[in-house]
């Protein structure tokens, strides 16, 4: 089953429009081997199969981005008289109740379990989303810590410093210069030794 179709080629046919993803029935004629008209006749004669949720024609401003989205000009047509209809998940699966070639069964089968890696990759993404969002507040947490513990050693390391040692804290006297005391003590000495 496999072989008929890899998942890679599947995954490259589908698109995100009206914010679901879908694939073309273009893309999806040209995957089970059939005409796109072909495949269109059998859903008109089913329609009653495919809802609003399952299937959709795409409006003209959804076509023109659809066509940026793949990176074809506007002048091209693609061959496109008719707006594509665009099938969801659970549209393609209805597909296998209308379509009832061998090929086209096989093909449903590939086109499913791609939508659902697909989905199972976002399921993973938000997961790990979500386990890194928590690592990061963790981590947060803890080096706001290690910051403040360096913002203190930083405080302490730019106070002033106190002197190491012994300070004397009498003034001191000035080389060559006479103060009171020492003016009364020189008077003291000429009076005696005058007497």
């Amino acid at each position: 089953m496999s072989d008929i179709v890899s998942v890679e080629t599947i995954a490259g046919k589908i698109y995100l429009i009206r914010g679901t993803k879908v694939i073309l029935d273009r893309d999806l004629s040209e995957l089970y081997g059939v005409e796109t008209k072909q495949l269109k006749r059998a859903v008109r004669r089913n329609i009653d199969r495919f809802p609003s949720d399952f299937m959709f024609d795409l409006t003209k401003n959804e076509l023109e981005n659809w066509r940026r989205q793949i990176g074809t000009s506007n002048s091209d047509k693609m061959g496109l008289r008719y707006k594509p209809m665009a099938f969801t998940e659970q549209g393609v699966a209805m597909l296998s109740s209308v379509l009832n070639s061998k090929r086209a069964i096989q093909v449903n089968i590939q086109i499913i379990r791609t939508f659902t890696k697909l989905r199972k990759m976002v399921l993973d993404n938000k997961e790990f989303r979500k386990e890194f969002e928590e690592l990061k507040q963790i981590t947060d947490e803890r080096f706001q810590i290690v910051f403040e513990t360096l913002d203190q050693l930083i405080n302490i390391e730019n106070r002033p410093k106190k002197k190491i040692g012994f300070t004397v804290k009498e003034k001191k006297a000035a080389y060559g210069k006479r103060t009171k005391k020492n003016k009364k003590s020189d008077a003291g000495k000429n009076n005696i030794q005058s007497s």
